[in-house]
């Protein structure tokens, strides 16, 4: 069973999604972002999200909270991403960028050992559905400029400042 919350946070309400083995949604209500986002939920998950507590709900509003204030750099709230093998490669490639820092859609699939896969990798990254907790918000262009962000580039210009990468490549 899925259980559903809406989160408060300074950027917006935060639509969070849990089943017993950890969060498997956080994103923000942000007009055409939730469908398609819910879409995806639905082809790993048969169970539809009702909104209920749940105790990494709980877990995951004090660890946000922690985070929004500036006392937190790492969640350690249960996940739980299912994806294709390249998606998921992606993801933990994502989470391994630590924060305050910032890495390019090139490095990142340089890492990955594939020059030419940047934009597979910004596809991948697209398709996050465990926002802030899966930092896809630390990657940018080439040169440091932002890139495209599901929750809108203001949302990610504030994470980035909040970390103190201020949107530049470290």
């Amino acid at each position: 069973m899925l259980r559903s919350a809406t989160l408060d946070s300074p950027l917006g309400p935060l639509l969070a999604v849990a089943a017993d083995t950890g969060i498997v949604l956080l994103e923000f209500h942000e007009p055409g972002r939730l469908e398609p986002q819910l879409a995806g939920l639905a082809r790993h998950f048969p169970a539809s999200p009702e909104p209920g507590a749940h105790p990494h709900l709980v877990q995951l509003q004090s660890e946000l909270d922690e985070y929004f204030r500036g006392r937190r750099r790492q969640f350690t709230v249960p996940l739980q991403a299912p994806g294709s093998v390249f998606q998921m490669r992606v993801w933990a490639a994502l989470q391994g960028i630590p924060y305050g820092e910032t890495r390019a859609y090139r490095e990142l699939a340089l890492e990955l050992g594939d020059a030419q896969a940047s934009r597979a990798v910004g596809t991948a990254n697209g398709q996050n559905r465990l926002a802030i907790l899966i930092p896809c918000h630390r990657v940018v262009n080439t040169g440091g400029t932002l890139g495209g962000y599901g929750g809108g580039l203001w949302r990610k210009q504030w994470l980035l400042d909040l970390e103190g990468g201020q949107g530049r490549m470290l």
